[in-house]
């Protein structure tokens, strides 16, 4: 996107979504959900003996689950004062000897040896702000470049995620006041404020091993549902951290849901 009269020298770090605020870290560590989710994963994937990397290491406490398996890990993160708070995190755990903390840019760090799994939590609903895609191409570009063109990859956490779009109507009066802006909705479908006005359909899947888009041009016809205002769309973004294939089982986490408003909103009628 481009914005008429920004100044084009503007250092990416200072730009919106590059440099998350270091408090945002400190609140994902509350989150439950997603910490257990990656927890069981890394878990699940992770053995003695292997080396782990992660890119966007935050804070460190998904490292510090892979170093707690046995894991010799490499976290790379990019936001100095991060990294200064990982390194000592993970000194405070009593895991620094086996955790080494890079003060790197991950869309471009490559590890000296070869790697058995990648964690990389940039995950932004619809793949929008974070560089989760834009950071595991470039890892797999210079990997090969690094290993051979027939190296195998790294096992990914996550290892897939599924993008998926909704069409709603929004309520967007605050108090009175009206402000059609994008919201943030905890990650479950229903909301009081939001009404249902066609299915969830999904518009890319994304396996993190395979050649993915970096940018999304899709074309979909909605069933409409419920009669009513078409004002805006929800997208949600479902990721499955790691698949159990024996067990036909999968770890998962949602993000939070994105609505964004349309331009021209237009009442629609059930069966359209």
């Amino acid at each position: 996107m481009h914005v008429e009269g920004q100044a084009e020298s503007v250092p990416e770090e200072y730009q919106l979504g590059q440099f998350i605020p270091l408090h945002y870290h400190y609140v994902m560590l509350q989150d439950e959900d997603r910490v257990g989710a990656f927890r069981a994963a890394i878990e699940q994937l992770v053995q003695p003996g292997m080396h782990v990397l992660e890119l966007g290491g935050g804070t460190g406490i998904l490292s510090s689950f892979a170093a707690r398996q046995g894991a010799r890990v490499t976290c790379v993160e990019r936001n100095p004062a991060l990294a200064r708070s990982a390194t000592k995190f993970l000194k405070l755990n009593d895991l620094h000897r086996q955790v080494e903390v890079f003060n790197e840019d991950a869309a471009t760090f490559c590890p000296k040896q070869p790697v058995d799994v990648v964690i990389c939590e940039m995950l932004h609903v619809a793949m929008l702000r974070e560089k989760q895609l834009h950071v595991i191409d470039s890892f797999k570009r210079n990997y090969r470049e690094t290993f051979g063109a027939a190296a195998k990859l790294p096992v990914f956490i996550p290892e897939a995620s599924i993008l998926m779009a909704q069409p709603v109507q929004q309520s967007f009066e605050f108090a009175g006041y009206w402000a059609p802006v994008p919201l943030f909705q905890a990650p479950r479908l229903h909301d009081e404020r939001t009404t249902e006005l066609g299915p969830l359909v999904p518009y890319s899947s994304i396996s993190y091993e395979e050649d993915y888009p970096l940018q999304f041009d899709h074309s979909q016809e909605f069933p409409i549902h419920q009669s009513g205002s078409f004002n805006a769309l929800r997208f949600i973004t479902q990721n499955v951290l790691s698949i159990d294939v024996q067990n036909q089982s999968a770890i998962t986490w949602p993000n939070q849901c994105l609505v964004l408003p349309i331009k021209e909103p237009t009442d629609v009628l059930k069966g359209q």
